[in-house]
């Protein structure tokens, strides 16, 4: 029950780090209160809606009511099983924009720059360019994260990025390479037609070396002496026993997991840590703090043919679907159905991409049901990056009991403008030609809705978590009272800490999640064993008529 590093999670960054300092000779225990990822539902792309639905397999999380939302509380999944989160996500890779990571480091998190993280993204990925083109000098070759694109073989894939080009936007063969901003096809997670979480990628090869091992429980808290981490506290079995780390304990619980942990263990606000009788070890005023996540709503249109998804909605079309993945990993069960992909400003003076689009053919929500219309398609988009912030805290000392998760959506009125922006943004792409001879009519918001109160009202009631949580134990400068952990991921007022997981993102990245924690695992892995891969020096695309226009 010890090892040189204790390693919270086995989710994206957590089965990472396992890999690499494993492979580095170090000792690892990784902690999982999960269990095993085997089985068709979490293994088959296309039953994705399953999975994140399931309390085997999710924390089962809910926001508080959401004053913003008109008081509905929303679902907020969180993987609880090995992969954590990657092995109930939509498998959609996006690595965020260069500018996302300027930002970091300008906010204090320093040598996360663009050229500091490209050559880890480099580093994870094996890309599979499916001879769809792609950006090969932009990605990395033979890592162990497979990244792949789907046949893209309905019409409406090449519609709706025409469509795109003919509203007066880039197209871009490779989002993941020099240039985001535009319309094109989108990366998954998929490899020979599996689910390719990070427990796929990293913590099954890891496992197989003798120097690293799994440990399911429930971690309690970190165990701190003088000052120092020494270990984590875990209950299994009904047996509360202490994991012991030689050299450092390592928090990749997930954003909401991980600033919990640390407030259970005395880490974080010392007047929020009083009322629940916890002992201050330090007083972190943002522990659990900016907590940001994407929202977004389906943009939903009838179709006038019967080309969508929806001729296998029905149990004979699902059974027929399953068989072909289970027997031979291919047809419409080995792809996440996410093919196609648009990153676009909202206005002029916006340096790059704020709104992002996940395209679908067939008029479906993400807990699988479908609308009564039948036949339709769908994009989904929402703001990128909303001033609004949130908080995770605790609602008791009991760790068996959910924290207080409250995102405080759409708080600000740029929400609202940039929500709005969204919705009519997409309408005009919607009635392009390319995509025109499809289209029936708009199922949702529904033509009828044109003020901006009408459309207000229908993101109060419609919108939906994108589930990219992120930001609670932020990354920054020392001095920075509001940071968690310093630019090395080390915990900042105690030995031996560190977390490195979505947690510690100063600011959301663009797209999908997945990726960028992925690369935090791995560049966190470096910074704990003491080396760093040089900086690219890369030249990543911006719009170069940005100040002066929207496209």
């Amino acid at each position: 029950m010890q090892a040189d590093y204790v390693i919270v999670g086995a989710g994206s960054a957590g089965c990472a780090m396992a890999y690499r300092l494993s492979e580095a000779g170090k000792s690892v225990l990784v902690i999982e209160h999960g269990g095993t990822d085997a089985g068709p539902l979490i293994q088959m792309p296309a039953a994705l809606s399953y999975p994140m639905n399931m309390k085997t397999y999710d924390w089962g999380y809910m926001s508080a009511p959401e004053p913003g939302l008109g008081g509905r509380k929303l679902v907020c999944p969180r993987g609880k099983v090995i992969g954590g989160s990657s092995s109930i996500n939509g498998m959609v890779y996006v690595r965020g924009h260069a500018g996302d990571y300027e930002h970091w480091a300008e906010s204090g998190a320093t040598g996360w720059n663009y050229a500091d993280v490209l050559p880890y993204f480099k580093r994870m990925e094996h890309w599979h360019e499916s001879g769809q083109g792609g950006d090969p000098e932009w990605r990395g070759k033979d890592g162990p994260l497979h990244v792949s694109r789907g046949p893209r073989d309905n019409p409406l894939h090449a519609a709706f990025v025409e469509a795109g080009r003919q509203a007066g936007y880039p197209v871009t063969d490779d989002y993941n390479g020099a240039q985001q901003e535009g319309f094109g096809p989108m990366d998954m997670t998929v490899y020979k037609g599996r689910r390719w979480s990070a427990a796929n990628a990293y913590l099954k090869p890891a496992l197989k070396r003798e120097n690293c091992d799994l440990i399911k429980g429930l971690a309690r808290k970190v165990v701190i002496e003088n000052g120092r981490a020494v270990g984590v506290e875990i209950e299994r079995g009904g047996q509360v026993q202490v994991v012991r780390a030689n050299a450092e304990v390592i928090l990749a619980a997930s954003s909401i997991n991980s600033p919990k942990l640390l407030m259970l263990s005395g880490i974080g606000p010392a007047a929020h840590l009083a009322e629940h009788g916890i002992d201050v070890v330090a007083d972190r005023a943002g522990v659990g703090q900016n907590l940001q996540d994407h929202l977004e709503v389906y943009m939903q249109m009838a179709c006038t043919q019967p080309i969508t998804l929806y001729k296998y909605f029905n149990l004979f079309g699902k059974a027929l679907v399953g068989a072909k993945w289970l027997f031979a990993k291919k047809g419409l069960g080995a792809s996440n159905q996410f093919e196609s992909a648009g990153f676009i400003r909202s206005r002029a003076g916006i340096k790059y991409p704020d709104i992002q689009y996940h395209f679908l053919p067939i008029a479906v929500r993400y807990d699988g049901q479908a609308p009564a219309e039948g036949h339709g398609f769908q994009a989904h988009v929402g703001p990128m990056r909303s001033p609004s912030r949130g908080a995770v805290t605790l609602t008791s000392s009991d760790p068996k009991e959910a924290p207080h998760i409250f995102f405080n959506y759409m708080s600000t009125e740029q929400d609202w403008e940039d929500f709005r922006a969204c919705l009519r943004l997409t309408r005009e792409i919607f009635a392009q030609d390319a995509i025109k001879p499809f289209v029936k009519h708009e199922i949702q918001p529904g033509e009828a809705l044109q003020s901006d109160d009408e459309l207000d009202s229908f993101i109060r009631q419609h919108a939906e978590s994108a589930y990219h949580p992120c930001g609670t134990c932020k990354m920054g400068a020392v001095d920075d009272p509001t940071a968690v952990v310093d630019p090395e991921c080390r915990v900042i007022g105690v030995d031996g800490l560190r977390v490195a997981d979505s947690s510690i993102f100063p600011r959301i990245t663009n797209g999908n999640l997945n990726g960028p924690s992925i690369m935090t695992g791995e560049k966190a892995s470096d910074h704990i064993l003491g080396r760093r891969l040089p900086a690219s020096n890369a030249e990543p695309w911006f719009n170069p008529n940005w100040e002066t226009a929207q496209r």
